[in-house]
């Protein structure tokens, strides 16, 4: 029972309160969620890659990490491609994982995926290659 001078009004604070902490602590466990799937981004050095390598990273940021992860199986708009040479066939295509192959889908493109035959040279692609077999 109520005492006299109590309003469900002088209550309602408290109860604000709790609405008010709620959202940010949602938030944050949403964050830590997501955030465990974040790791930092290793060095050249650490990952060890030769002069060569590095190159070719440089063209993935560049021209492929938009698209494809690098380190995982799981795509953005393209396939992940970690252990993409590892692999006999593609993940989509079907088609052998060779240089080759993979060099015909970087200069023609495909679906999706625009060709960068006049935008890489071929010292370019052999470095992605390079890179890619990193994977």
């Amino acid at each position: 029972m109520r005492s006299p001078g109590s309003s469900s009004a002088a209550q309602l604070p408290v109860a604000s309160w709790g609405r008010i902490l709620l959202a940010p602590i949602s938030l944050l466990m949403l964050f830590a969620v997501f955030a465990c799937d974040v790791e930092r981004r290793k060095s050249d050095a650490e990952l060890g890659l030769n002069p060569q390598q590095s190159a070719g990273r440089t063209i993935y940021d560049n021209y492929c990490d938009r698209c494809h992860e690098p380190y995982s199986t799981r795509g953005k708009k393209g396939p992940g491609l970690k252990g993409v040479f590892k692999n006999k066939y593609l993940p989509l295509s079907g088609l052998p994982a060779n240089d080759e192959r993979v060099s015909d889908i970087i200069r023609l493109g495909r679906h999706e995926m625009p060709g960068y035959a006049q935008t890489l040279s071929p010292q370019d692609l052999e470095n992605l290659l390079a890179y890619m077999h990193t994977l």
